[in-house]
């Protein structure tokens, strides 16, 4: 692997793909043919851990959390979190209730109490409040694993109750998703924490004091996770750059007749914590969706699916087990051409959109207007927001009116699937990020926006995607998709 120069593109190595379904004249991404362009992956430099934020961001935090929370007329905001939906608690004080579940109280003029069970009450030293005395803590044992000593635990009306719950309280809880009218008519009411910790705020209050403030976190156009600091970009573009790097080890070690297990030890997991699973998929993906290894065989001429995720990034390809499209079953030779071709074009075109002010349903349109449902069957969002989970949420959807801003952390989520050519994949983070914002990065995080300019760079010089200034690629290899697994130093690029 070098290092990124316009010398990264090899001579002769440039095919162009004549087919007049690569949907051409609908943005400057669709006006120029996709190619394949024979590069060597780049390398944008060490990467390292970087300087975790502070106990005045992790402040300010909870303090815009009370400003929302009284907003809304509320007197008290409940924040639940178990082992896999962590990350409202995680922003708010830096606890992930990693084997058990979590409980934060806030309310006006107290200190936030967090309540913890058995096995992270040794894990409060890892929140810069509780270290800085700005987070107070019990434990409440039933949030323990079944069957651990429960004999040392308050009722939880007793500390519900102390810190004011009763009476006229008016009461948010925060679980890790919201639902519409259209889902339940009684969406407002629908909250998803144990029935036990619902029930017992509304027999101290009543049931219609108890709402779902989920939105207060996730809502895709004014949830504050949506709008990132540059210490969530600094640790994003870490797990970005960890997870496009281990991507680039995995497409490398494919071989046919590899177990995907192989496969998988080449991501080079080196501990941090995990988004969700590792998948390695091969043979048929549309009847094992997206399942981790399990001990299968790759064999040239098959598709294959496999992506790496940690917190905060999630990279993902797509592509066939083959050296060329002579390696490709019957009635699929024209993979290139008819499926991942377009699909590349439409995603350039997606990158371009990304920009401050652009409402969500022009991104919508861009890829429904280009991959047709009936050829690329595309049914989820065309991307969406991400942050310390996988998916946030998405501003990205039919009509959307939410425009993109400052602070987004993107994920070009976009999941084309087809019984003739499987799938072709580009799933990579980014942040929109304005001036003011990228000063910050800069300042903050030099190395950081150093990296993601270069990145920008070898999208825009090598791979011809017209990237936005508003724009920082986290991922080492945003932008690049090889269609053959076998070869993957030949990608997609814009011709031009």
């Amino acid at each position: 692997m070098t290092s990124f120069s316009r010398r990264t593109v090899l001579k002769g190595s440039v095919a162009p793909l004549l087919s007049a379904a690569l949907g051409r004249g609908q943005g400057s991404g669709a006006a120029r043919r996709p190619i394949l362009k024979r590069v060597n992956w780049p390398s944008f430099g060490p990467v390292r851990h970087p300087t975790p934020a502070s106990q005045e961001e992790f402040q300010s935090r909870v303090d815009r959390a009370r400003q929302e929370m009284l907003r809304r007329g509320l007197t008290h905001l409940a924040v639940y979190g178990d082992r896999e939906h962590f990350a409202n608690l995680m922003y708010l004080c830096n606890i992930d209730p990693r084997f058990e579940e979590g409980l934060l109280i806030l309310s006006e003029g107290r200190t936030p109490l967090l309540l913890v069970g058995n096995e992270c009450w040794g894990y409060l030293g890892n929140s810069p409040l509780w270290r800085g005395k700005a987070l107070r803590a019990e434990r409440f044992q039933p949030l323990s694993l079944p069957n651990e000593p429960r004999n040392q635990s308050r009722l939880l009306r007793e500390i519900l109750s102390e810190e004011g719950i009763a009476g006229k309280a008016v009461v948010g809880c925060c679980g890790w998703k919201y639902y519409s009218d259209h889902e339940d008519p009684e969406g407002r009411c629908a909250i998803d924490a144990p029935a036990y910790i619902v029930d017992t705020l509304r027999l101290l209050t009543a049931h219609d004091r108890v709402s779902n403030a989920t939105g207060i976190f996730n809502d895709p156009d004014t949830g504050l996770r949506t709008f990132c600091s540059p210490s969530e970009i600094a640790y994003f573009e870490f797990t970005n750059t960890l997870a496009s790097d281990g991507m680039t080890g995995m497409l490398h070690a494919i071989r046919d007749g590899a177990l995907d297990y192989d496969v998988a030890r080449a991501a080079g997991y080196n501990g941090e914590p995990l988004g969700c699973h590792m998948t390695v998929n091969t043979g048929d993906p549309l009847s094992f969706g997206l399942s981790s290894p399990m001990g299968s065989t790759v064999r040239r001429g098959d598709p294959l699916s496999l992506n790496i995720c940690y917190r905060g990034s999630n990279v993902c390809r797509s592509g066939w087990v083959a050296k060329s499209a002579q390696d490709l079953p019957a009635g699929a030779g024209d993979y290139v051409e008819a499926f991942a071709g377009p699909y590349f074009a439409a995603m350039c075109e997606w990158v371009r959109l990304l920009q401050v002010g652009q409402p969500g349903a022009a991104l919508n349109d861009a890829i429904q207007s280009r991959l047709p449902f009936d050829r690329f069957g595309i049914s989820l969002n065309p991307g969406h927001l991400t942050h310390l989970e996988e998916w946030l949420s998405s501003p990205i959807f039919p009509g959307s009116r939410i425009r993109l801003h400052s602070g987004m952390a993107m994920q070009s989520d976009v999941i084309p699937s087809s019984p003739k050519y499987a799938s072709s994949r580009v799933e990579d983070g980014y942040v929109i990020a304005d001036t003011a914002l990228q000063a910050s990065i800069k300042h903050d995080y030099p190395e950081c926006h150093a990296r993601c300019l270069k990145r920008r760079e070898f999208m825009r010089s090598v791979l011809g995607i017209d990237v936005p200034d508003d724009v920082l690629p986290l991922a080492n290899m945003a932008g690049c998709i090889p269609p053959f697994f076998l070869d993957p130093n030949l990608v997609f690029a814009l011709e031009g």
